[in-house]
């Protein structure tokens, strides 16, 4: 485990506790690099499509240091998975974050009895995710912790990603504090 990745998330997140505006870097010049010399993300991050829930702004990360997945109740599918071993293979992330948050209507659709349409596939997966647990923040838990597995079992034996190479982690976002707790 490279706790360096995981301290820099950490602090970034104690920064973005007062801070008014990201602190993290967007200068023309960074966006200059990165577009003539691509990008060097130190993490990925599997996050809940909520509007409130900006990784960028929780880690205080700037431009091109977080590959970040977006998708509501941060459910897994083969295309999120297929981001993930985009990241880890061949940008060469080494830290796999699932972060949940408070509050997540995601979670909320899955305890009050599912959605219509296709809000159904994703609070269908959250469901076998919790089980019978109906408090929400118990869910919300069982449900990165789910997303967690599937990513474990997804790269397991994976030839271009040495399993003893990738720290999988999951953690909540408190949509109120801004602070994040790790699972």
């Amino acid at each position: 485990m490279d706790n360096s990745i995981i301290e820099r998330l950490i602090e970034g997140n104690r920064r973005s506790l007062t801070a008014v505006q990201n602190p993290g870097e967007y200068s023309p010049a960074l966006r200059l690099d990165t577009a003539e010399n691509g990008q060097r993300p130190y993490a990925i991050v599997i996050s809940c499509a909520d509007s409130r829930v900006v990784p960028e702004s929780i880690f205080s990360a700037g431009l091109g240091e977080l590959f970040v997945i977006r998708i509501a109740g941060n459910v897994l599918d083969a295309h999120q998975l297929g981001s993930i071993e985009y990241a880890a293979a061949h940008l060469g992330c080494k830290l796999i974050l699932v972060l949940g948050h408070t509050r997540c209507g995601a979670v909320s659709a899955a305890l009050g009895g599912g959605g219509d349409g296709f809000i159904r596939y994703i609070t269908d997966e959250i469901l076998s995710a919790i089980g019978a647990e109906r408090d929400p923040d118990a869910a919300c838990c069982l449900n990165v912790q789910h997303a967690v597995d599937v990513i474990r079992r997804a790269f397991a034996d994976h030839p271009e990603i040495p399993s003893a190479d990738l720290d999988i982690l999951g953690a909540v976002y408190d949509v109120a504090t801004g602070e994040v707790r790790w699972l």
